[in-house]
């Protein structure tokens, strides 16, 4: 089994406000607030947090290797802010980094696959599934989880365009492309030959000649606009952080209802979700200089 390369110390940086809360179907939606100083966001960390991980975010496992093992630091940094989109149009680059990092460093399901590491140009855009990981259940059970991202100001048109985006994938059987794609890059993601039949034995396995099962499941990051009054601003450190941290989880908690009613489609039967969710002030201004600031 491959390794994650985002590890668990990620999720230093969030405040983890709601917990695996039980949705339907026994799947599972978590809240991760990110930190909170002088009554604003740490955005500055998160960039930092970030970029640590680009790389591996954007590259395949073995040119990340081949340049570590070149010592070419400075290349491997400039091709990975390559793949981004230009920040001034850049609508949706950094919800598809924060999933892989959270299916990565919570889920600890390694990525197979990136859409960004595909990309022959920066403003290429690629369709279908945001990127796709592979999690262990038990020794023999396995789930590729196909991801999708939203960043909307609104998180409950956020979570009715996500799973609108997971329905039109599923309704033009666009899962075999999903799943050729993969076969086809899957040589990039491992050097180690007997690891590579191995996955390969996992994404297509073989009902009469191992005992591998593997389904498909689906990893939602949601992220969206928490408003922030001018008399929330003024609270003290102490309150506000209090506070907004409780506003959150009473937001999200709201629109759980939304969110099952979504998971209950008769499309989605037998389908598991990995949801996570994180809070932002001024969506639209911070995710543009988030990427800017990458790049």
């Amino acid at each position: 089994m491959i390794e994650t390369n985002v590890k668990n110390i990620f999720l230093d940086l969030f405040y983890h406000d709601i917990e695996n809360l039980e949705l339907a179907k026994s799947n599972k939606v978590n809240v991760f607030t990110l930190k909170v100083k002088n009554n604003a966001f740490a955005y500055d960390e998160l960039v930092k947090l970030i970029s640590n991980q680009l790389y591996h975010f954007a590259l395949s496992r073995t040119e990340v290797q081949k340049l570590i093992d070149a010592k070419e630091y400075a290349t491997l940094v400039s091709k990975a802010q390559d793949k981004l989109r230009r920040y001034s149009s850049n609508e949706g680059e950094l919800g598809e980094i924060l999933l892989y990092c959270l299916l990565e460093s919570h889920l600890n399901a390694p990525k197979i696959l990136t859409k960004l590491e595909i990309k022959t140009a920066k403003n290429d855009y690629v369709k279908g599934a945001d990127g796709v990981h592979l999690l262990k259940v038990t020794e023999t059970d396995y789930q590729l989880i196909f991801g999708e991202s939203k960043l909307n100001s609104n998180l409950k048109t956020g979570i009715y365009e996500a799973f609108g985006s997971l329905s039109k994938l599923l309704s033009e059987n666009k899962i075999e492309f999903e799943i050729g794609l993969v076969n086809s890059q899957l040589i990039k993601e491992t050097a180690n030959p007997e690891l590579y039949e191995f996955l390969k034995n996992v994404i297509i396995p073989n009902a009469r000649e191992n005992k591998i099962s593997t389904d498909y499941s689906f990893g939602i990051f949601l992220g969206y606009d928490v408003g922030i009054t001018e008399e929330e601003s003024n609270k003290s450190n102490s309150e506000f952080r209090t506070h907004i941290r409780q506003k959150i989880k009473q937001e999200v908690e709201n629109l759980i209802d939304s969110i099952n009613f979504q998971i209950n489609k008769s499309e989605f039967t037998g389908y598991n979700f990995h949801l996570y969710i994180i809070p932002f002030s001024n969506l639209a201004e911070k995710r543009k200089e988030i990427i800017q600031q990458l790049t």
